[in-house]
């Protein structure tokens, strides 16, 4: 949607501000637990007794488990999404799931204080609640982007933008939680409690967006808004209009005329002699014009199998195999650094930066087969990863076990991830009609969902292997 002529001032940039929050609260909850895999996994890796005298430590494999529970919500949200968006009124949706998080993020909070000798219950009070915590993301996180596609465009990129970010303040706060040196239990509290106030701030923000003119302006129109394409298209039919008007059909039967953008103007003339002019698609489409979903998936298919292919390869590796990576410089002080920094931060630095990049340089082109190559070429970075220093390693042997290997290997890994995936959700609404740009976003959502799904289930054996 572009600006209107008549539309208020975004005084002080405060929505465009509250939409940052907004997209940096939506992707708190998956974040703040990817980056707490260290706190996670101390509590998790219990010592046991066998036989007396062999101890053994039990593998829960937290990593892995954690990133397909996060994922498969937002898959199964991005399927259910028309029955459950229509049925469940917007402010409902959103303030109703920010609530949840934030108690979920307490209970989480609350089980830092709490010791637990059965770790098998700890496992399972946290997976339960990683898949509920998820579960309101992939529904927030969806109803936020259709609250925001009602703006100008430029507002969908400020939230992109606190998306992108959110990363990169987890790893923050954890780096601020490590070097507080308060000790793992009260780092751990800090960590924690520091999204309970973000997503506090987010349901506060999202509850004052209402009372702005500027947004009580965009979201009143949107009701009654016919899209611009819409009557653009309208508006390229009134030579057929003019030619009805003065009873002349170019020789054509059922008043039907081509207007030569593989579209058929239909006119009807009413009985005060005025003529009405409507588009059509020639081939089984809608009155509207617009595609199916299946007419649309055939034009976009390629972009569709980019964005699955990226977050399957990035997905399969990170964080389950990229965590488990030592420093070289064991019992140093860099050691409680090396992760949160060389994989967390860099990781989410280098993303967004790839993903910002793109509103430069888009190579290459949408029709150029190299693009789909270079995605597929994103395999190597598997077995680099799975060739670094990697702790409890049992098949493959460390070829780079340097922490600078490491970090330039996730420096190339991040950025390609990030590039790679904003070119293929920008090029696809680009194969198709503007009217069918709607249709093209929302099954490019489905198939990120699902490269991210695919690739939690492919870190299992992966972890395995190495």
């Amino acid at each position: 949607m572009k600006a209107r002529k008549d539309a208020p001032v975004d005084r002080g940039y405060l929505v465009a501000a509250i939409f940052f929050i907004l997209g940096l609260g939506t992707l708190l909850p998956w974040n703040f637990f990817m980056t707490a895999t260290m706190y996670f996994q101390d509590r998790l890796n219990a010592s046991e007794w066998s036989n007396g005298t062999v101890v053994i430590r039990k593998e829960y494999y937290f990593n892995n488990w954690m990133t397909l529970l996060s994922q498969l919500p937002l898959l199964l949200f991005t399927f259910l999404n028309s029955f459950l968006y229509q049925r469940i009124a917007e402010k409902v949706r959103i303030t109703g799931s920010l609530i949840f998080i934030f108690l979920l993020f307490v209970l989480t909070t609350i089980l830092v204080k709490i010791p637990m000798e059965d770790t098998d219950r700890f496992f399972s009070v946290t997976m339960a609640t990683i898949w509920f915590i998820n579960s309101f993301g992939a529904v927030l996180q969806g109803s936020l982007f259709g609250l925001v596609g009602q703006l100008p465009q430029s507002y969908s990129a400020v939230f992109m933008s606190g998306q992108g970010l959110a990363g990169t303040f987890a790893a923050l706060a954890m780096l601020v939680s490590i070097f507080s040196d308060a000790g793992k239990e009260a780092a751990a509290l800090g960590y924690f409690i520091t999204p309970c106030v973000g997503t506090l701030i987010t349901l506060l923000s999202y509850m004052l967006l209402p009372h702005l003119e500027f947004a009580q302006y965009y979201f009143n129109k949107s009701k009654n808004y016919e899209p611009e394409t819409n009557h653009e298209l309208l508006i390229k039919g009134s030579e057929a209009t003019k030619t009805v008007e003065n009873g002349k059909l170019n020789g054509h039967t059922n008043g039907s005329i081509p207007n030569g953008n593989g579209t058929i103007v239909y006119a009807d003339t009413e009985t005060d002699g005025t003529a009405q002019a409507f588009i059509a698609l020639e081939s089984g489409n809608t009155k509207e014009g617009k595609l199916s979903v299946m007419q649309v998936f055939k034009k976009i298919w390629v972009m569709a199998f980019c964005v699955t292919f990226v977050f399957i390869v990035t997905l399969s590796v990170f964080p389950a195999i990229t965590v488990d990576v030592k420093t070289e410089y064991e019992n140093t002080k860099w050691e409680v650094y090396f992760i949160p920094v060389c994989c967390f931060l860099i990781f989410n630095i280098m993303d967004w930066i790839g993903r910002t990049v793109t509103t430069l340089v888009q190579w290459p082109p949408k029709e150029s087969p190299l693009f789909p190559a270079l995605v597929v070429a994103r395999v190597v970075f598997i077995p680099l990863i799975m060739l670094c220093n990697v702790r409890n390693h049992y098949y493959l042997p460390v070829l780079f076990s340097h922490d600078a290997m490491y970090s330039i290997i996730m420096l190339l890994f991040s950025v390609s991830s990030g590039y790679c995936v904003c070119l293929s959700m920008s090029y696809a609404p680009q194969l198709v009609e503007p009217k069918d740009a709607e249709t093209a976003g929302a099954l490019m959502t489905f198939f990120l969902a699902l490269g991210l799904s695919l690739g939690a289930a492919l870190s299992f054996p992966l972890r395995v292997l190495v």
